[in-house]
């Protein structure tokens, strides 16, 4: 009869933990549509203000904090292998709302080609989900100091953070030192931080959660190590994921962070709260079967997003006037190139046909002070 009321709590609180980071997750991606909603609305007003100074986008901040409140909560129910991969909820609910909230459309020809990659991505996302929610681990413990400590001292635990420091190391070293800016190697850093922040954040929610409960927790050493642990590898996963999305393009990042600290995640929970250790072989090639077809998802959904082009300067031909022009003030978007002539952007953007090079051109020639004339061209004199 207690085994029977443990296992009914347990999947209690694991139903609990998935509805607040599928909560917490939806939440978040339309505080980001709301703030990317005050850029744009503030992009064509052309005001000289802040987007701090915007009612919309505290807005959009206020969501942000609620919804990453949920996700924090999430964790003192939930294992960590159920809730880190419910992320790709945020991918699926950010495209729906740039079709609905945004407005992000495309031309009719390409809907097929882009958005049926998505609306494919989207199917796989929730039928992965569905997976690995199911069938996810259903282990739970409560996350006492002595326990975390017990988990803390381990030989599997040490090992996996010892491995982990060293390929942080290595990894660091080639960045910083080597100049390996690529792609593979800032989010792998991130993810080696990511399974830190996962690990402390169960830690340190479940340990409030105890509190709150009658059980003071916050006056052992453990949980000051954890905070300030949580605290930093959030701040340093951060800068990482920023730096990686200022040098490759953001969707592609998006996809591969989501992929890498997943991976990640469910290891840490493996092997730091042994997660996996009462599951049977059937439920885990489940859940592995899931988390493929979230990643598959997660794929198709950020490769029919439409890639940001940036403003760059640039030079038209003004037929009109016969003079080039200069665009550098931000207001007009560099447009592709497409076989017309121009510089730097190839295509006239005035609204004036482009101006085609004329086959037969009569250059004057300039001679060279020194050399002869050409044959045939008389020669230039200054005055």
């Amino acid at each position: 009869m207690d085994v029977q009321t443990e296992q009914g709590d347990s999947y209690t609180d694991n139903l609990i933990g998935t509805l607040l980071a599928i909560f917490g997750s939806v939440i978040v991606s339309i505080s980001l549509s709301i703030q990317k909603y005050s850029h744009v609305k503030l992009a064509e007003t052309k005001e000289h203000r802040t987007f701090y100074n915007t009612k919309t986008w505290w807005c959009g901040f206020m969501f942000i904090c609620i919804g990453e409140g949920a996700n924090f909560v999430s964790y003192a129910f939930a294992p960590i292998a159920v809730v880190a991969p419910l992320n790709a909820v945020s991918v699926l609910t950010s495209s729906i709302l740039g079709f609905l909230f945004l407005r992000e459309k495309s031309k009719a020809k390409d809907f097929a080609k882009s958005h049926g990659l998505a609306f494919l991505g989207y199917i796989f996302i929730i039928g992965g989900t569905y997976l690995f929610v199911s069938f996810g681990p259903n282990s739970h413990e409560k996350l006492q100091a002595e326990n975390i400590v017990k988990h803390l001292v381990g030989w599997p635990v040490l090992l996996y953070m010892l491995l982990e420091i060293i390929a942080f190391c290595f990894l660091l070293y080639f960045y910083k030192q080597r100049n390996a800016n690529y792609l593979v190697v800032i989010l792998l850093l991130v993810a080696l931080l990511g399974s830190v922040t996962v690990i402390t954040v169960k830690a340190v929610s479940g340990m409030l959660l105890l509190t709150l409960e009658g059980a003071m927790q916050l006056d052992y050493p453990i949980f000051s190590v954890m905070f300030v642990c949580m605290v930093a590898s959030v701040i340093f996963q951060a800068r990482f994921l920023s730096q990686a999305c200022n040098l490759h393009d953001p969707s592609l990042a998006a996809c591969v962070n989501y992929i890498f600290s997943t991976i990640f995640a469910v290891v840490a929970g493996a092997v730091f709260y042994l997660e996996f250790q009462k599951e049977d072989v059937l439920h885990i090639c489940m859940f592995l079967l899931g988390s493929a077809l979230c990643f598959l998802g997660v794929f198709l959904v950020t490769k029919s997003r439409k890639k940001a082009k940036i403003f760059e300067p640039y030079v038209t031909m003004d037929v009109a006037n016969g003079v080039p022009t200069i665009h550098d003030n931000g207001l007009a978007v560099q447009p592709d190139y497409n076989g017309s002539f121009s510089y730097g952007a190839l295509v006239n953007n005035d609204g004036v046909a482009p101006a085609t090079l004329p086959v037969n051109l009569e250059h004057p020639t300039v001679a060279v002070r020194g050399t002869d004339p050409p044959h045939g061209q008389p020669d230039l004199k200054t005055d």
